[in-house]
Order: C-alpha cells, then structure tokens, then sequence
C-alpha cells in the first residue's frame, strides 16, 4: 500500500495507455475542493473530518492559468463556508468554463440570485427517499433545504442534478430517489459508494448488481461511465475517452493534485501542478489510475470496463486486479437491460465513475 500511496511511486508496467498523453490534445475537469468543512457530518463522507484545509484565492486562479480547463465542480465539502467563497467564485465565473457545485443545500442558500445563475448545474446530495431517513442520516431540516433550493434554482432557470450515493442501507430504493428529482426535472446520478474512511456501507457484490437492476427497470438512462456497469449494459466504448487518470484532476483543499477524489494517499503537490500545467496526467498516479489489470488484458469488454473503478481497485489495494464486482471473474455474465433517455449537457459525467438516470413517465 505504501507504494500507491507514495506521490512518486513506481508506476506499474501493465498501465494501458502506458505512452504518455498529449497534454494538447486534453481540456480538463478540475474538480477542486474549496474546503474539507461541513455544516453536516455525515457517517460516510470521504472527507477528512479531523482537520480544517482551504485552498486560498491565489492556488485557484494558478491552477486556472496552468490548465486548459472545460469545466470547475466545487466539491469535497460545504463550498459556501470558505471565507473567501464568494471572491473564489468571482474569479470562476470571469472563466470561459462550465460552472458546477455539489452541496447539501447549505452552500447554494447563501448566494444571492446572481451567483447562482453562474452555475451550468447544481447538485444536490439525497441519499433517500423520505424525509425522516435522510435527515436521520444527514441532519434535520435537510430534505426542506434541498427541496427548497433546489425550487429555487428551477424557477431561476438553473439545471438541478440530484445525486445519490448506492450505499448497502439505500441500494434497492434509489429508483424511489430518482423519482424525487423528477419533481425538479432532475436526472439523478448514482456513484458507488467508496470505502475512503469506513468499510461500513460498502456494497456485497449481489447488492451491487441488484442496485442497478433494480434502478434501470424504473428509469430511462441518460449515461452511465460507471465502467463494469456500462459494459454488462451492453454500451459501447465511450466516444470521447477520458476520465480518471487522463483528463480529470481533483485539487483537495490540502492543496495536492489527485487523478480520482476517491484516490488514496496524500497526491502531488499542487506546485507540481502549476511546474507541469497539463502534463500533470503523465506522473505517476494518474499512470496508475490507468492500470489494465493483467486478468483482463484478453477480456472482451476491455475496452469499455478497462478493469473496472480504478479508484476503487487503489482503495481495495488490488489496483492490478479486475474490480470486485466483475462477475466474469467469478464465472458470471450479467445483463443489464437499459432504457435509453435524451441526452443532457452534464459535465460531471466525465469526471467520475458515475450512473445518470431519470425517472420514467
């Protein structure tokens, strides 16, 4: 582990796409976590709980000059609690880019009117269908918060995105959810949840596959980049090859660079970042994150899965092995049956393992 862990560690040799990226040919999706801090605690947040970080003004607009960047998520924490937010957000919206935030509510009810129309989408995190468990899990008052400010983006002109971690306590109702953000006219986006700090709500292999059967007999799919999940739908390879490890950085508020959010150990420093601009991608966890598994060198979906999550396979410390839910290293063959829906212009969809979905009818 303390090879994956290390920012300059050897890189595998059955990295697929082992020749380097043409940093020319790569527009980014920086996802950058603005701060750690949270007004909520969630029991399974990949964030670290036990320390304040913040990225100051001055790493973010460094970051914006040395990168060809298509599109900025806010993410990690509650966005809206660093103090220097709004002149963050200033300074991304003088930017030729697509503008998304992740929150809970809390961050988007403190902006005004025209901040919030800077944003191409708005994401809002329920995990449930009900008022009483998601504010078990997440804190009273967050369903009206949600509900509310997600209103508010709608009659605003703001797209809304609802998005749902498939965790063991809510894989079989996240239909139930989607159905929810139909109400805002929201897909929903799933993400398999990541033991980053507990293994507590990590999904069995026949939950996994039963969340997703069970998602796609009620809703029509917009996309799915979730790799083994795309490739027992049937799906082709994705037309625009990208994704963890190529064309996605995520810059934590501790100030490191990281291929994946989910991604293990401490990651390049941000002054690497701001040395290399795009050739970032070529060091050696994001050639890691590009690791075909030997097992699946000769696989009929290789090009489509290409192993599977490779965040997950690097939490798991199996990162040269196929991803746990493969079914056909276990002898299985599993056959999703999708539904497709219109197309939406989402630009998270490129920067993570993710299912987008919307409910039928």
């Amino acid at each position: 582990m303390d090879r994956l862990r290390s920012s300059r560690s050897s890189v595998p040799e059955n990295t697929s796409a082992s020749a380097k990226l043409s940093a020319a040919e790569r527009r980014i999706a920086l996802g950058l976590g603005l701060t750690n801090e949270c007004n909520l605690s969630c029991s399974f947040c990949y964030r670290d709980p036990e320390r304040v970080d913040r990225l100051s003004t001055n790493q973010v607009r460094a970051a914006l000059e040395h990168l060809d960047i298509r599109s900025v998520n806010l993410g990690t924490g509650e966005n809206g609690m660093h103090p220097e937010f709004r002149a963050i957000l200033h300074l991304l919206r003088e930017q030729p880019v697509k503008l998304t935030i992740t929150s809970n509510g809390h961050s988007i009810a403190l902006l005004d009117d025209a901040d919030l129309l800077a944003f191409h989408d708005v994401e809002f995190s329920l995990d449930y269908p009900t008022e009483a468990e998601q504010d078990a899990q997440r804190g009273r008052g967050n369903w009206a918060l949600i509900h509310e400010q997600a209103a508010r983006c709608r009659r605003l002109g703001v797209p809304v995105t609802i998005i749902a971690v498939m965790m063991k306590m809510n894989y079989s109702r996240l239909a139930e959810v989607a159905r929810i953000a139909k109400q805002f006219d929201a897909p929903l986006r799933v993400n398999v949840y990541q033991a980053v700090r507990s293994g507590d709500f990590t999904l069995t292999y026949e939950q996994y596959w039963e969340g997703f059967e069970r998602l796609f007999a009620e809703t029509e799919v917009i996309a799915i980049s979730e790799p083994l999940v795309r490739a027992m739908a049937g799906m082709p390879p994705l037309a625009r090859a990208g994704g963890c490890g190529i064309d996605t950085v995520r810059i934590t508020p501790q100030g490191t660079v990281q291929p994946c959010v989910y991604w293990p150990g401490t990651g390049e420093p941000i002054e690497q970042l701001l040395e290399l601009g795009p050739g970032i991608v070529n060091t050696a966890q994001f050639l890691s994150a590009r690791t075909l598994p030997a097992a699946c060198q000769q696989c009929e979906f290789r090009e489509v899965c290409h192993g599977g999550c490779a965040g997950r396979r690097s939490l798991q410390q199996a990162l040269e092995e196929p991803d746990y839910y493969c079914p056909l290293v276990r002898g299985e063959r599993r056959r999703l049956k999708i539904k497709m829906a219109d197309s939406r212009d989402l630009p998270k969809l490129g920067s993570a393992c993710t299912t987008i979905v919307i409910a039928r009818g």
